[in-house]
């Protein structure tokens, strides 16, 4: 007996079901191979081959010599089968050792656990040698009934219904609010232009343009310091910054405990600031009974949540999108196959119903005309048209002969077919396109990795340029207070120059906190 041995190549640069044939036709004319199987979506081929004439190295390079990609896969798991199954019947511990012994005596099966209490079973198996039936039978031989676990067959943990609603609603509170603080905003600078256009048209002393600028209604102070403009700007920031901005705290602060600063903490260190430094200075201003407003940052908050909160609704959006078409794919497997045991000169010998996850691989599977192909194979027996347009798009029906490749969730129209299940499980085409589809959702893209370890150095770069800001201004004013009295315009001269400097200082290194804050990263 000459020895089989198994290997596994993953091949890149196939693209449609002939190179397959391709890869498969050429391998199989040469010595010391016993078998091939390419398996295109997963991009990997299967050889069995007698070590004695040829070896993995070779066998890549011939594919390589077709003007293919390939690679073989050291140490990959050999295609293990893992099997779940609920066991009824069970009454105590010795019902458990009784089906793990005999499970573990049983050829193929390389692993096996049973737990009493949720009556399941997890077994791990070697499809080549033993299928699914095969251990359910055994199970049922020892008298207790067992069935599969049901897998949830619906993509319903991928339709992100529930972050759209929160995203929508965060941008919608923050919409609702933002628009005022904007409108506000421009109208003061209409204004604003206008007076500077009468100043310097009309030549008025200072003391006439200050009493022009108070008149303005926005500028009318309600208590001393305290002007319409930043009162409202302040109450319609509130509700922005603690409703709008809730998830971006939650995930700030999940960052934060993991010692990592990601978008969130950005975005919430800018907000969070301006909002806190607004209020303070607004206190201080009522406090020394002001005349000159104070400048304040209230309008940053809520444009900048409404931005960002746009964003996330609409990715959130847009990954629910792949997700419909991911259960509508999910919808077209066949949930049920018709197995066949075939005598000498292919006769039938018995036909029984069973579910897709419990045919093995080289089950023959019958076909009959409109039904779906419930595993990927190989045709046998007969000959008919099918459907393929799920996976290749193409309306026309395509003749299938014996020898013919077919496709998983395609529709068999006219004829009745036996094929030879190559496929199985999680490895048949439409199986591989739902994982890829799983993979790239959960998966970021490079670019928002990018900008999330960018962040990451970022943040602390940001607070360190503002407070290196803080002490400069504190430095120069010390220095030269002349400087700092050039800057900062409407400071109350009755207060000390210390406290002028430190104040001033202070809002030069907020401005960079706001300004700087990640609004371009983060944005987009």
């Amino acid at each position: 007996t000459k020895t089989i041995s198994k290997c596994y190549v993953q091949v890149t640069g196939m693209t449609c079901a002939s190179c397959v044939a391709n890869i498969e036709r050429n391998l199989r004319r040469e010595d010391g191979i016993h078998s091939i199987l390419v398996a295109l979506m997963a991009g990997k081929a299967e050889v069995r081959y007698n070590p004695a004439v040829i070896h993995p190295a070779a066998i890549a390079e011939l594919i390589r010599e077709l003007g293919f990609g390939a690679t073989v896969m050291e140490n990959y798991g050999e295609g293990d089968g893992i099997l779940e199954l609920v066991v009824r019947g069970m009454t105590c511990a010795s019902c458990v050792h009784k089906i793990e012994s005999t499970l573990m005596k049983t050829n193929g099966v390389l692993y096996c656990s049973v737990a009493l209490a949720t009556n399941k079973a997890h077994i791990k198996y070697d499809p080549e040698i033993v299928g699914p039936r095969d251990i359910i039978q055994v199970i049922k031989d020892l008298g207790f009934t067992t069935s599969l676990v049901k897998k949830d067959r619906s993509a319903s943990h991928l339709d992100h219904k529930q972050e759209i609603r929160q995203w929508k609603r965060s941008f919608v509170v923050s919409l609702v609010f933002c628009v005022p603080v904007m409108g506000l905003m421009i109208y003061m600078m209409v204004m604003d232009s206008q007076l500077s256009d009468a100043h310097t048209h009309h030549n008025m002393s200072n003391e006439e343009m200050e009493a022009l600028h108070s008149s303005m209604f926005l500028e009318y102070q309600l208590l001393p310091g305290l002007s319409v403009m930043n009162f409202l700007s302040f109450l319609l920031c509130i509700p922005v910054q603690m409703f709008g901005g809730w998830h971006f705290y939650i995930q700030a602060y999940k960052a934060l405990k993991h010692k990592t600063a990601n978008m969130d903490v950005l975005i919430v260190l800018a907000t969070s600031i301006a909002f806190v430094y607004s209020f303070v200075i607004l206190l201080v201003a009522m406090a020394e009974k002001a005349k000159v407003n104070p400048v304040t940052f209230f309008d940053t908050p809520p444009m900048l949540f409404v931005f960002i909160s746009l964003g996330r609704w609409l990715e959130h959006v847009a990954k629910g999108k792949t997700s419909e078409a991911l259960a509508r794919l999910i919808s077209l497997q066949a949930t049920e196959a018709t197995i066949v045991t075939l005598g000498p000169d292919n006769v039938l010998l018995s036909e029984e119903q069973v579910d897709v996850e419990l045919v093995q691989r080289g089950d023959i599977v019958k076909v009959i005309p409109g039904g779906k192909f419930p595993v990927d194979g190989r045709v046998i027996e007969g000959h008919s048209m099918v459907d393929e347009s799920l996976i290749t798009g193409e309306a026309m029906p395509v003749t299938k002969k014996p020898g013919n490749t077919v496709i998983a969730g395609s529709i068999n129209q006219n004829g009745s077919l036996l094929i030879s299940a190559t496929h199985v499980g999680a490895d048949t085409t439409l199986s591989q396109i739902v994982k890829l589809v799983e993979e790239a959702q959960t998966s970021k893209a490079p670019i928002q990795q990018f900008a999330d370890k960018l962040s990451g150095y970022f943040v602390p770069a940001i607070v360190a340029v503002s407070v290196v800001t803080l002490f400069a201004w504190i430095i120069i004013g010390f220095v030269d207070f002349e400087i700092v009295e050039k800057y900062f315009l409407g400071y109350n001269k009755s207060i000390s120059t210390a406290e002028v400097i430190i104040r001033f200082a202070f809002q030069a290194s907020i401005t960079v906190l706001c300004i700087a804050c990640p609004c371009s990263l983060g944005l987009a």
